[in-house]
């Protein structure tokens, strides 16, 4: 019993330090002096599950470990790569060695200095076929690593890599904590010990994780003291916590975005950042089905698909449509690829194509067989529900019968895409920031947990993936990357559905954020808090 009540006494103190009177208009905009103090609470739909990077693969575990490690590279702003724990760095004519010179004023949390054998043993145990990691493919294509001294190191590949230098934005790891140990089951799993700009303090299961500002952070003292990660359980309690003071930073729903922040109290407390996601969402079609082996039917089902409807209904407005894996507004985006905007008539003559015909009962016939099909989706995932119910009206209306299965996102990924027991899929994918699609549609990508579930396969997108991989030559790289968006939409082996926007609300007392092409949190160590705007003054709300 002592656990929930503490728990439950923790949040009324909570509350009742954070409902004070409302602030007068215009209170906030202020942005006073830069100054040390202040917390800002978070909050996560699920708990992290290991804080030690290459262990963990959800975001909440991410969301941590990215303030507590560093990488030897970072991007900025406006998506360069620059230096982290790496200074600087050469990179041979060839293409095929990157030289590292490491930062010598970072020590790790517990005071041991940070050399180049950490970034050694970070990249050794990274590649142990022990280590049960999913981010060991690019550093298998490391043919040699070595240490040249204490703060340099060098890696040689077999032939040029273009995403190599920021594959080394992986986070590296404290080699006296954990070499010639079992880092399954190392203590850092829950107290982690990185060399970032916050520190572990307290983890209270199933309810907060706490991080401290790091006093001697190589790049200064983050000036926000704390950071709180709470635990909670769905976006609409999210929400409310947010307006009642519970929660400092949310994501909103659309709904939330657009209808119930426009108000004048939450304008007063909130700031709301908008920007395009690196994210999108689709629906894939198992491609060993025997209607989706061909490719006429992929291409009807697209063009019977009312984009627009989805985004003006569901999104309202908060997204763009979709035509490929990448986004306008990066390098490697072609817009030049073949659109499939509404077209009943068009889906229509495709499917005749393929050798459906119109049955009595309005739905499509081959072979005496109905053209019926299920999608799966992940419960708790409204947007995606209400998706597949639109494309259920529409495809009705070319005389396909879809069934939608909404299943636990546990279940939904080890019996159903693991095991490759689907139809079709509606799911997202993050867009990373360097355009390497070979995880997803390469042919030798279908193995078990890998990505490329659906068993597309195509020689020349084999072809220009590996190209693209292996050249530093942008242009001569985006040319590959073109090809293979062209491919993709000829092919839709995805329909490509839209790309969200990102909209986060964060309480006006946070002064210092600057939106840029890489969000809003990438200098998060220099958000403040005037010293007469603060809510949390002392500790004793987080740890009674």
């Amino acid at each position: 019993m002592f656990p929930k009540l503490w728990i439950i006494w923790a949040l009324v103190l909570f509350f009742c330090l954070s409902c004070g009177k409302p602030k007068e208009i215009g209170f906030y905009d202020d942005p006073g002096k830069a100054s040390f103090g202040d917390t800002i609470i978070t909050s996560s739909t699920g708990e992290p599950s290991n804080l030690i990077p290459i262990l963990a693969s959800d975001q909440p575990s991410h969301q941590i470990s990215g303030l507590v490690f560093n990488g030897l590279v970072k991007y900025d702003k406006n998506l360069d790569i620059v230096g982290d724990l790496a200074e600087s760095w050469d990179i041979s004519k060839d293409n095929l060695s990157i030289t590292f010179h490491l930062r010598k004023n970072v020590s790790w949390h517990d005071g041991r200095p940070f050399t180049a054998h950490d970034v050694m043993y970070t990249y050794r145990v990274t590649v142990d076929e022990k280590t049960p990691t999913a981010y060991s493919g690019d550093f298998k294509l490391v043919k040699e690593a070595q240490v040249l001294d204490d703060y340099t190191f060098k890696v040689t590949y077999e032939k040029p890599f273009a995403p190599a230098l920021i594959s080394w934005n992986a986070a590296i790891m404290p080699r006296h904590l954990l070499e010639g140990r079992d880092i399954t089951a190392s203590p850092l799993r829950r107290a982690p010990i990185g060399t970032g700009p916050y520190m572990f303090s307290e983890w209270i299961a199933g309810d907060r994780l706490i991080l401290s500002a790091n006093p001697k952070y190589f790049e200064g003292r983050p000036y926000l003291n704390r950071y709180v990660m709470r635990v909670v359980p769905d976006t609409a309690t999210t929400f409310l916590e947010l307006k009642q003071g519970g929660i400092d930073m949310a994501a909103l729903t659309p709904m939330q975005a657009v209808r119930q922040t426009d108000y004048p109290r939450f304008k007063r407390e909130f700031n709301k950042f908008k920007f395009l996601a690196f994210s999108y969402v689709y629906m894939g079609y198992n491609l060993k089905h025997r209607y989706f082996k061909d490719k006429r039917v992929r291409q009807a089902i697209t063009y019977a698909i009312d984009k627009k409807e989805i985004v003006d209904g569901i999104l309202l407005g908060q997204g763009i449509e979709a035509d490929g894996p990448i986004k306008p507004d990066m390098w490697s985006y072609n817009g030049n690829v073949k659109k499939y905007g509404y077209n009943k008539e068009k889906a229509a003559s495709l499917l005749k194509e393929a050798g459906f015909e119109m049955g009595p009962d309005g739905i499509l016939r081959k072979d005496g067989a109905p053209f019926e099909f299920t999608v799966l989706t992940s419960q708790g995932n409204d947007v995606r529900i209400k998706c597949a119910e639109l494309i259920q009206k529409r495809l009705s209306d070319v005389g396909i019968r879809l069934k939608i299965r909404v299943i636990e996102w546990a279940a939904f990924i080890n019996e159903f895409i693991d095991k490759k027991n689907f139809e079709a899929v509606i799911l997202g994918w993050t867009i990373p920031q360097d355009p390497d699609l070979f995880d997803i549609w390469h042919s030798s990508k279908q193995g078990k947990k890998e990505l490329n579930f659906i068993s597309f396969e195509n020689a020349e997108v084999d072809e220009m993936l590996v190209k693209s991989r292996h050249t530093l030559d942008r242009k001569e790289r985006k040319k590959y990357l073109d090809r293979v968006q062209e491919i993709l939409a000829e092919e839709q082996p995805y329909t490509f559905l839209f790309i969200p926007y990102a909209n986060t609300a964060v309480h006006k007392r946070f002064k210092g954020i600057e939106p840029a092409p890489a969000g809003i949190t990438y200098d998060f160590i220099k958000w403040y808090v005037p010293e007469n705007q603060r809510r949390y003054k002392k500790s004793a709300a987080l740890s009674p």
